[in-house]
């Protein structure tokens, strides 16, 4: 039903815009000055970290993913278009021709620790910080089908 595209470098500030929307509508536990600090480093490191693909209605993208090394590193969705198996398609897309095996999920992201609980993944490990330091536990979570 949906098709997955590639997103170019000249997208990114749409890409952007996406993600903040998204957080603003999911990551509740953020704080202004962290979505601020997340901001460039996602336009400027974090996307040209990440094989990318998205899904886009009338040639604007709805969702996206971003995969580096077997791991899904970011999936988000725009809040008009959740709840609609967007999210659902892309992962099972990264997980068949992505070969993901592995995601990080903020625990406070109560949502999402559900969703990827549903679509086959399992908790392994926790960390109480993120990658960047903050107070922000993850949750480190392995597709079932390849736990050893």
């Amino acid at each position: 039903m949906w098709e997955i595209d590639n997103i170019n470098k000249n997208e990114y500030k749409e890409v952007v815009k996406l993600w903040e929307a998204s957080v603003r509508a999911t990551h509740d536990f953020l704080n202004e000055e962290d979505i601020e600090f997340f901001k460039p480093l996602i336009l400027n490191t974090y996307l040209d970290a990440v094989q990318l693909k998205c899904i886009r209605i009338n040639n604007k993208i709805i969702g996206f993913l971003g995969v580096a090394d077997h791991n899904l590193e970011m999936l988000f969705i725009h809040p008009d278009f959740r709840g609609k198996g967007i999210g659902k398609t892309l992962l099972e897309y990264a997980i068949e021709n992505l070969n993901v095996t592995n995601v990080d999920v903020n625990e406070q992201n109560e949502q999402a620790v559900w969703f990827y609980k549903h679509c086959g993944f399992e908790t392994i490990g926790r960390s109480e910080l993120d990658a960047s330091g903050k107070p922000y536990p993850i949750l480190h979570m392995v597709f079932a089908s390849i736990k050893k």
